[in-house]
């Protein structure tokens, strides 16, 4: 019979110094903390059936259908009933605290933003050689190849060949500049000229502008990213003091953030 492997927390600490998982580790920890304080400062709390919903919502989303499978996620993450309800609560604290702050902000944004989210159904096939690039683009002007035969021919990733080089939605942000501004003066469907980037040379369909609009989805986005940001700002104000070794004389830690 094999001896039992012990793992202490100290060999746990150890091992997220040496993968120098640390400083995400302790921003994770200043954002919960500034919170739990800015929500007590709003007067924010969480109901009992707040909690039963977001705790459903929660394992539907992990699959825990049954309480046997909801044991076993727990048992595998070292955590108690007592822990995944605190979990609960600090997801919704942080949801509702967002809401609290910039609810009423998200429309102004999105209007002063809107640019930002306009989204684009594209194909693209990546190339090493301009020459190459050109003479498809070419051929494609002239109805002798398919964009979809160039991408079977061309692309090496199997699961993006299977799809011709499809891209899904996009915004505008999530595309290189110099692509971005070829695809929204696009009028679809169009292949455009291909654009030469340090990562190589595009060739790109555009099949859809998709007009920007506030959804339920944009609302969401556009407000977690302002309380992202809100967060961040107040990570940067912190003198933050790390204790790892019980020492309770810790000396701040450098800023988590440099200044620019």
């Amino acid at each position: 019979m094999s001896t039992p492997l012990f793992i202490s927390p100290e060999d746990i600490i150890h091992c997220i110094k040496l993968s120098c998982q640390v400083p995400d580790l302790v921003e994770a920890i200043a954002r919960q903390k500034i919170i739990v304080d800015a929500a007590k400062e709003a007067g924010i709390k969480v109901a009992e059936s707040e909690l039963q919903q977001e705790g459903d919502r929660l394992r539907f989303a992990k699959k825990l259908v049954k309480a046997a499978d909801t044991l076993a996620w727990l048992k595998k993450h070292h955590l108690s009933v007592e822990d995944f309800e605190e979990l609960v609560h600090k997801d919704i604290l942080a949801k509702k605290l967002a809401f609290h702050l910039f609810a009423d902000k998200v429309e102004a944004f999105f209007y002063q933003n809107k640019l930002n989210y306009f989204g684009a159904v594209t194909y693209e096939i990546i190339f090493d050689d301009r020459d190459v690039a050109l003479e498809l683009f070419y051929a494609l002007q002239e109805g002798e190849v398919s964009f979809q035969e160039i991408a079977r021919e061309y692309i090496l990733n199997p699961e993006i060949r299977r799809v011709g080089g499809y891209q899904g939605i996009k915004r505008r942000g999530e595309f290189r500049p110099e692509i971005a501004a070829a695809v929204f003066a696009a009028t679809p469907p169009e292949i455009l000229k291909p654009i030469t980037t340090p990562k190589g040379v595009y060739l790109i369909l555009v099949e859809e502008i998709i007009q920007p609009e506030l959804d339920e989805r944009s609302r969401s986005n556009i407000l977690q990213e302002l309380f992202s940001d809100w967060l961040k700002q107040q990570i940067e104000k912190q003198e933050i003091l790390i204790d790892l070794e019980g020492d309770k004389n810790s000396q701040p830690v450098q800023p988590l953030t440099q200044p620019a």
